[in-house]
C-alpha cells in the first residue's frame, strides 16, 4: 500500500475507532448541555422551581466531574433587603440595555441536538460500513462503562 494510502486508512480507522468510543460522552455532554442552557440543573433566586435530583446530579457530572450535589443556602429576599448598603456587592459594570438571551440559547439548544444527531447517525454509519461489528461493539460500550466507573473510583 502506497504511503498516501495507508496513512488515510489509518487515520480513518482511528477516527471510526475514536470516534466510536466517545460517542456515549458526546451524548451525555450534548444533553446536560442542553438541560443547563435552560438552567434546568439549578434552583433560581426568587423562583419555585426545583430541578429533579437526576438532572441536577447529571448536570453535577457534567461540571464537576462528581455525583454529589452540593447544597446551597438561598438567602431569603427580605434578609438581602435589610442587610445594609455597604455590604450589598457593587456592580462593577454599569446597567446597560437588557440583553435578552433567548436566541443565544436557542441556538445552543440548536446545537446540542445537532452534535445528538451527528453522534448517533456516526454510530449507525460505524456499524453499517464497518466489517469489524464486534469491535465498534465493545468499543461503544467500553464508552459507556470506562466513565461510569471512573466516576465512582
Amino acid at each position: 500500500m502506497p504511503p498516501k494510502r495507508a496513512f488515510l486508512h489509518y487515520t480513518r480507522y482511528t477516527h471510526l475507532y475514536l470516534g466510536v468510543f466517545i460517542a456515549p460522552a458526546l451524548l451525555f455532554f450534548a444533553f446536560t448541555g442542553a438541560l443547563q442552557t435552560f438552567s434546568l440543573h439549578e434552583t433560581t433566586r426568587g423562583s419555585s422551581y426545583r430541578p429533579p435530583a437526576w438532572i441536577a446530579t447529571l448536570a453535577q457530572i457534567h461540571k464537576k466531574q462528581v455525583t454529589t450535589v452540593p447544597v446551597r443556602k438561598l438567602q431569603p429576599p427580605a434578609a438581602e433587603a435589610a442587610r445594609p448598603v455597604a455590604e450589598k456587592p457593587q456592580s462593577p459594570v454599569p446597567a446597560s440595555k437588557s440583553h435578552n438571551p433567548l436566541p443565544l440559547k436557542l441556538f445552543f439548544l440548536l446545537v446540542s441536538i445537532g452534535l445528538a444527531i451527528s453522534t448517533l447517525s456516526g454510530i449507525y454509519m460505524s456499524y453499517r460500513y464497518a466489517r469489524n461489528r464486534p469491535l465498534i461493539t465493545t468499543l461503544l460500550l467500553a464508552g459507556v462503562v470506562v466513565p461510569v466507573a471512573l466516576l465512582f473510583l
